[in-house]
C-alpha cells in the first residue's frame, strides 16, 4: 500500500485483489500483496486487510478450494509431483495457516477495533471449516470441529502479558452455543495445563483473564440433548459427545479442577467466593467449609463463624444425603484439632446426640463411635456423661434451636440420648451406645470403614448371622395327639 493512501483506497485496492485471486488461479500469487497489509503499522489498513481476507479465505472454505487432509511441508508441496490442481489447495492452505496466525497476533494489537475484528474473523473461520473440515473423518458421520484454530482463539484470549477483560466480554455472545461452549471448556482445560507445566510461577494476568473466561460459562438446568449449534450440521448424532449434558458437565469440571489446583497468588480473594457458596446450601456448603477450613489451616486466614457454620449444618437431613460419608470425613478432620474449647465440642456433641434419636441404624453405627471419639479428644467434655459431684438434672438445659453453640448450654447437659439408644431394637446400636458405660479407651476408633454403611449391609450382615442350635417353640411338651385334660379337645374326644 502507499504510504499516503487513504482507508478508501486501501479498501478497493484489497477489494481488487480478493476478485482477482476467486476469479482466476493464475492470480493467485496476489495474496502475498493481501498478507502484507495485515502486517501495516496503520491500524485502518490492518481492519481493510482482515476484511479482504475474511472475504477471500471465507470464499475458499465455502467453494472447497482448500486442501483437505494431512498438509504435506511447503517444501514437499514444491517439489513434489502433484498435480497443478492439488498443488494449488496445498500453497493455498498455507496462506490460509499464515493469515490466521497473524489473526492471532492481532488479539494482541494496541486497538480494541482491531482485536474485536481480528476475534470476530477467527471466530467466522471456525465456523466454515466447522462446515467445511480440512480433515478427513475417520468414519461416516464422525465429529469434527477445528480444535487447532479454535485453540489458537482461547490461547490468545487467555493472555499472560494482558488484561483481555474486554476482548473477552466479546467473546461470551459465542458462549450462548452449545458447541463453542463445550470447546471453550475443553480448550481452556488444555491451555491452563500447558500454561502451567513445568513453570514455577504463572503471572497473575494469566489467572485474570482465565478465571474471567471460566465464570462466563454457564451450563443449562435442563437435562436433554443440546442443539444450539455454531457450526451448523444437516443432522445430529447421538453418539457425538457434543450434544449431552452430562458430557459438557464433566468438561465444566474438569476445567475447574485445572484451574483450581494450582497455587493462586491471593488464595484470600477465595473468601467472597467461599462464604457465598456456603449460603447455597446442601453439598454446595459443605464443599465450601471445606474450602474455607483449607485457607484457614494453610494460610493462617482468620475466619471465626467456620465452626457456627459447620454447626448450623446438622440437621436430620444429614443422615440421608448422598454426600453423608463426605460430611463425617470432614466433620471428623474440622474436630480434630485438640485445642478446640471444650463448649465447642460439647455443642457438637450434644447435637449430634439428639439427631441421633431420629437416625437410621446404619447413621447411628457410625455416629455414636464419632461422639466417643469427641470425648476420647477432649476428656473435659466427659462431664456430658458423669458428673461425679454435680447436680441431678431434672430438665435439659441444652437449646436445640440455638444457632450459635457458644450458647447452646451444652456443657451443662449431659449425654442422656446415648442412654436412651441402649434399649435400640438393634442390637448392634445398644452395644455401640453402651461403650460411654465403660471407661473409654485412649485410642480412637477408627469411622473410616463406617462412613459407607448401608442398610442392606446391615440386612444382609444379620442374615448371615447364626443362632442358637436349638430353639424352644412351646415351653410345655406334648403329650400325645389330644394331650392334657384340660385341653378343649380332650374334654369332647377320645381315642377308641
Amino acid at each position: 500500500m502507499e504510504g499516503d493512501a487513504g482507508p478508501g483506497d486501501a479498501r478497493r485496492a484489497l477489494g481488487h485483489l480478493v476478485e482477482a485471486v476467486l476469479a482466476s488461479r493464475g492470480e493467485a500469487n496476489a495474496v502475498f500483496d493481501i498478507l502484507a497489509v495485515l502486517q501495516s503499522e496503520d491500524q485502518e489498513e490492518i481492519q481493510e486487510a482482515v476484511r479482504a481476507c475474511s472475504r477471500l479465505f471465507g470464499a475458499l472454505l465455502a467453494r472447497g478450494e482448500l486442501f483437505v487432509g494431512q498438509l504435506p511441508s511447503e517444501e514437499m508441496v514444491l517439489t513434489g509431483s502433484r498435480g497443478a490442481n492439488r498443488k494449488y489447495k496445498m500453497w493455498m492452505r498455507h496462506r490460509y495457516h499464515s493469515c490466521c496466525n497473524r489473526l492471532g497476533e492481532l488479539l494482541a494489537h494496541p486497538s480494541f477495533q482491531v482485536k474485536e475484528l481480528a476475534l470476530s474473523t477467527l471466530m467466522k473461520f471456525v465456523q466454515l471449516e466447522g462446515e467445511h473440515p480440512l480433515e478427513k473423518p475417520k468414519w461416516e458421520g464422525n465429529y469434527l470441529f477445528p480444535h487447532q484454530l479454535f485453540m489458537l482463539v482461547v490461547g490468545g484470549l487467555l493472555s499472560p502479558e494482558e488484561d483481555r477483560s474486554l476482548l473477552l466480554s466479546q467473546f461470551r455472545e459465542y458462549l450462548e452455543h452449545d458447541d463453542i461452549r463445550y470447546h471453550t471448556m475443553q480448550a481452556a482445560s488444555d491451555t491452563v495445563a500447558r500454561a502451567t507445566d513445568g513453570r514455577p510461577e504463572v503471572p497473575l494476568t494469566f489467572w485474570n483473564n482465565a478465571f474471567m473466561l471460566l465464570s462466563s460459562v454457564s451450563l443449562p438446568r435442563q437435562e436433554g440433548t443440546l442443539s444450539s449449534f455454531y457450526v451448523k450440521h444437516t443432522e445430529l448424532s447421538d453418539k457425538w459427545k457434543v450434544i449431552h449434558l452430562k458430557e459438557h458437565r464433566k468438561a465444566f469440571q474438569q476445567m475447574w479442577l485445572r484451574f483450581l489446583k494450582h497455587q493462586l497468588a491471593q488464595p484470600s480473594l477465595m473468601i467472597d467466593f467461599l462464604t457465598r457458596a456456603y449460603d447455597i446450601g446442601g453439598a454446595i456448603s459443605l464443599l465450601a467449609l471445606n474450602g474455607l477450613f483449607i485457607l484457614i489451616h494453610k494460610h493462617n486466614l482468620e475466619y471465626p463463624d467456620f465452626y457456627r457454620k459447620l454447626y448450623g449444618l446438622l440437621d436430620p437431613s444429614v443422615f440421608h444425603v448422598k454426600y453423608r460419608a463426605r460430611f463425617f470425613h470432614l466433620a471428623d478432620l474440622f474436630l480434630s484439632s485438640s485445642h478446640l474449647p471444650a463448649y465447642l465440642v460439647a455443642a457438637f456433641a450434644k447435637r449430634l446426640a439428639r439427631l441421633a434419636l431420629t437416625a437410621p441404624p446404619e447413621a447411628l453405627l457410625m455416629v455414636l463411635p464419632f461422639i466417643c471419639n469427641l470425648l476420647r479428644r477432649h476428656p473435659a467434655c466427659r462431664v456430658l456423661i458423669h458428673r461425679p459431684r454435680g447436680p441431678e438434672l431434672d430438665a435439659d438445659p441444652y437449646d436445640p434451636a440455638e444457632e450459635d453453640p457458644a450458647q447452646s448450654r451444652a456443657l451443662e447437659s449431659s449425654l442422656w440420648e446415648l442412654q436412651a439408644l441402649q434399649q435400640h431394637y438393634h442390637p448392634e446400636v445398644s452395644k455401640a451406645a453402651s461403650a460411654i458405660n465403660q471407661a473409654l479407651s485412649v485410642p480412637e476408633v477408627s469411622i473410616a470403614p463406617l462412613l459407607e454403611v448401608t442398610a442392606f449391609e446391615i440386612f444382609e450382615r444379620d442374615l448371615k448371622k447364626k443362632g442358637p442350635g436349638s430353639v424352644p417353640l412351646e415351653f410345655i411338651p406334648a403329650r400325645g395327639l389330644l394331650g392334657r385334660r384340660e385341653d378343649l379337645c380332650a374334654q369332647h374326644f377320645t381315642l377308641s
